[in-house]
């Protein structure tokens, strides 16, 4: 018990920490000297990245943000196997890696770094999915897209894909692994803090979009938006 204990606060640290690294506040500072929290539409995301500085540092935070969600499951992953505290019969891990992207989302969102002012946590979540399950990730990721393209909303697109996470996770585990029913609810119950901080997050946006003054992407990087 006190190595799955232990494995849990390592994952959860690992992941908020690595979380806080937030590119898009990084590069836009390096590449513009400002803060892109002063910009746009004050969020510390990629939308706001691409559409404010252009996409060569749009490019770089969705690399940095993807990778540091990537680095800090996989890190999770190896110490929980290391310390052997996986999930009977075969040591199975996966449970921790949505630890380490619950931290993730939750130091994106609230970077220790940046005075706990940061992004919405779309990308953090949907990269740790990469570790965690890529079929999971291709699923919610397909969601995104065909939203995004009917709609033409990027925070709608976040909202649908993050609230079809668990149900992918439901049936990429029950349903194609083969887990028990226990197995799967957990997998499932353990990705909700990251769909509730994401769909949080993206309260202001929902209220744009009730109203209908929520704005449209556009690859054209001079428009200046909400999301």
């Amino acid at each position: 018990m006190m190595k799955v204990l232990l494995s849990i606060i390592v994952a959860a640290a690992l992941g908020y920490f690595l979380g806080s690294c937030n590119f898009s506040i990084i590069f836009v500072k390096i590449m513009t000297g400002k803060d892109i929290r002063e910009m746009g539409s004050k969020n510390a995301g990629l939308t706001n990245t691409y559409r404010c500085a252009g996409k060569n540092c749009a490019l770089l935070t969705l690399v940095g943000d993807v990778l540091k969600s990537v680095l800090a499951v996989y890190l999770a992953f190896w110490f929980c196997s290391m310390m052997k505290a996986g999930m009977k019969p075969d040591n199975n891990v996966q449970y921790i890696g949505y630890i380490a992207g619950i931290g993730a989302v939750a130091g994106h969102i609230f970077p220790i770094y940046y005075g706990f002012k940061g992004g919405k946590g779309v990308l953090a979540g949907a990269a740790a999915f990469l570790i965690i399950d890529l079929r999971v990730f291709i699923a919610i990721f397909a969601i995104f897209v065909v939203i995004l393209t009917i709609s033409k909303y990027v925070s709608l697109a976040s909202i649908f894909a993050s609230v079809y996470c668990p149900v992918a996770v439901f049936c990429m585990s029950h349903i194609v692994e083969g887990y028990s029913v226990g197995m799967s609810i957990l997998y499932l119950v353990l990705s909700l803090p990251m769909v509730a901080l994401i769909v949080w997050r993206h309260k202001p946006n929902i209220d744009r979009l009730l109203d209908g003054t929520e704005n449209k992407f556009s690859f054209s990087v001079s428009s200046i938006t909400k999301k």
